[in-house]
């Protein structure tokens, strides 16, 4: 995806489940999770109906190789929470967002040097540039397709925003 372009995307209030793993590579073991528990309830398969949602929690630190990811899928009202799955109500928000393939960006010498995606980079100068000031609700990764292979996944950086 060599053409940047970004766009201001609000999010309404949801439901979500949500899960979480840790460690060196906790993005793979979250999303094994959130596989086993959505797939068979048929949420995977609307992804625009269930949106799929991710992001560090807690973020890298150069202390440590550990850190954690959360996935969120968005929900209605007649899950029920299960063990290992944590049923939560997101506030929405206003957010600037950007497009990038995730394979292409950890292959490049910019996360190579710097250890997160370029594209992160670019959509916070992009929103600075515009002069739109970062809001506190949670910064956001979602898939097109989270099922897709990891060569052809595409990802939508959800960078928050003030109204």
């Amino acid at each position: 995806m060599a053409r940047f372009e970004a766009r201001i995307v609000k999010l309404a209030p949801m439901r979500v489940a949500s899960v979480h793993a840790y460690g060196e590579s906790p993005e793979r073991e979250a999303w094994k999770k959130m596989e086993t528990w959505a797939g068979p309830r048929g949420l995977l398969e609307d992804i625009n109906e269930n949106p799929v949602f991710g992001f560090n929690n807690p973020n890298p630190s150069p202390d440590s190789k550990e850190y954690g990811y959360e996935f969120w899928i968005a929900i209605g009202p007649q899950i029920e929470a299960e063990p290992g799955v944590e049923m939560k109500q997101i506030e929405g928000g206003t957010y600037a967002v950007a497009s990038c393939n995730l394979l292409e960006e950890i292959n490049s010498d910019f996360f190579q040097k710097e250890g997160y995606l370029e594209s992160w980079k670019k959509i916070y100068d992009w929103a600075k540039e515009k002069k739109l000031k970062q809001a506190s609700h949670q910064a956001l990764e979602k898939p097109h397709d989270p099922r897709a292979p990891e060569a052809e996944l595409i990802l939508d950086l959800y960078l928050p925003i003030e109204d």
